[in-house]
């Protein structure tokens, strides 16, 4: 058996209760990673996902909040780090989205809960643990195709998605003299709670990819395994694709 490509690093990931985030966290705890997981509101998903990660040997705490609420983000990270001793690596997954196909539909506290939850929350939570990170260190974010192709049913959630995407090359330039590396992920179609809360079982659309299947989260989680470990050690302010042969710019 190869050597644990995570062995021993801290993790902190938002939204790891289902979806994405858990896939990732419990990859990256087989890797050899403790992991840290703050969840929103599904207490009883996060508990399951601590369990399954603390089966697989690995430490995991949870923090119930918003991120957009910075003193919950200087107490979570704080805690993190007596608990962990450090932090090595920030997995910001969280986000949410209200479809509507047209703009004249979309209501105004959708807009400012999408943008909170998926970009302003992000930004908050990554000031408050960027002092704490050290060369080698790595922050992933998601983002999502939909910030390359658009999505007619998704005006906002998809401009948020735009958002990550320079605020991930932008943070790289700012991290280069501190040696952290900053990357994102963009999946196409994703089958998660999320996704059949919002579209049914499988998104029926013109975003389909051409392996005409939505992905599973475990097939994404190992797109976040690789930027967050030394193999990326060459790669930071870019975007990896997995998404199924859509073909996008940038």
């Amino acid at each position: 058996m190869g050597e644990l490509r995570l062995k021993d690093k801290s993790v902190l990931i938002t939204g790891a209760d289902s979806g994405i985030g858990k896939a990732v966290a419990l990859l990256f705890a087989q890797q050899g990673a403790d992991i840290a997981v703050i969840y929103h509101t599904n207490k009883e998903d996060a508990e399951k996902t601590k369990s399954e990660i603390e089966a697989l040997g690995r430490e995991c705490i949870i923090f119930q909040g918003d991120i957009n609420d910075y003193e919950f983000c200087q107490k979570t990270v704080d805690e993190m780090i007596q608990t962990f001793g450090g932090i090595d690596i920030l997995i910001n997954n969280a986000g949410v989205q209200f479809p509507s196909d047209n703009i004249e539909n979309l209501q105004e506290s959708n807009i400012r809960k999408t943008f909170d939850s998926n970009i302003v929350g992000m930004i908050l939570l990554t000031k408050v643990v960027f002092p704490h990170l050290k060369e080698g260190s790595s922050i992933v974010n998601t983002t999502s195709a939909a910030a390359y192709q658009g999505h007619a049913e998704l005006l906002d959630y998809s401009a948020t998605k735009g958002a990550i995407v320079s605020f991930t090359r932008s943070l790289a330039l700012q991290a280069k003299p501190k040696g952290i590396r900053i990357n994102a992920v963009a999946p196409g179609p994703v089958a998660t709670p999320l996704t059949k809360a919002t579209f049914g079982e499988e998104e029926e659309n013109t975003h389909q990819p051409p392996f005409e299947r939505n992905a599973s989260p475990e097939e994404i989680a190992a797109s976040f395994l690789f930027l967050a470990s030394s193999d990326a050690a060459q790669i930071t302010g870019q975007v990896i694709h997995p998404n199924g042969g859509l073909i996008v710019n940038g």
